[in-house]
């Protein structure tokens, strides 16, 4: 396969080599919004298995916002860079300033996708962590780490695409990397898609009530 024709296309490439993970109880699968979603929603449903978000904000160093310092996660999670912050001497009290402006952010995402449903519970599970990519990793990272203070039995970074160095890279962090392409010339996600437009709140929020409307009926995800 060159390109992808479009996410959902791409989730089902993706489902066929996580085949081994269908029907299991314990699998749940949990995409990086927005573009992991319809991704992951492909994989939940050739799956059988549960599907929602998780969302990751970035803790930027004060000044240098690039730089992270650290990241909060859907269910309350914080993760710090103790080294980064060591480094560049940052107090606490402007390091909960800053988390507290990003868990705004976090909440009304939440709040956006997700409505009044707590998110699902990731302890002693299988999860399947879902982007539509990946370049350098950071933001898979940052969810990576918050994910493991909810203590799963196992964590799988699944994307359609990413260079090999960024998932031999990750496979140091977790249980299983699942990459159907791994380009050598990679440059960037989209070159990889013939159609990567923004995935929209709207185009979340859709996939996320079809899931559950599914799993409410009993019907097959």
């Amino acid at each position: 396969m060159l390109r992808f024709a479009n996410r959902t296309e791409a989730g089902k490439e993706l489902a066929r080599s996580l085949s081994d993970y269908a029907n299991q109880p314990d699998v749940l699968v949990l995409a990086l919004p927005r573009g992991g979603v319809p991704v992951a929603f492909e994989v939940a449903r050739a799956l059988n298995a549960p599907l929602d978000v998780f969302l990751v904000r970035k803790l930027g160093a004060p000044g240098q916002e690039e730089l992270a310092i650290g990241a909060i996660a859907s269910g309350g999670v914080r993760v710090l860079n103790a080294a980064v912050v060591r480094y560049l001497s940052i107090p606490d009290e402007l390091i909960e300033k800053i988390a507290a402006r990003e868990q705004v952010e976090l909440e009304r995402r939440e709040r956006a996708y997700r409505g009044e449903r707590p998110p699902v519970d990731a302890r002693d599970r299988t999860i399947v962590l879902i982007d539509d990519g990946l370049a350098t990793g950071s933001t898979m990272r940052a969810a990576i780490e918050a994910l493991k203070q909810q203590k799963p039995r196992k964590i799988v970074v699944a994307v359609p695409v990413a260079p090999l160095s960024t998932c031999f890279e990750l496979r140091r962090d977790v249980d299983e990397v699942v990459c159907p392409l791994s380009p050598g010339d990679f440059d960037g996600v989209s070159r990889w898609y013939e159609d990567f437009s923004q995935t929209t709140d709207e185009e979340v929020r859709e996939l996320l009530e079809k899931t559950y409307s599914q799993a409410a009926s009993g019907s097959p995800v």
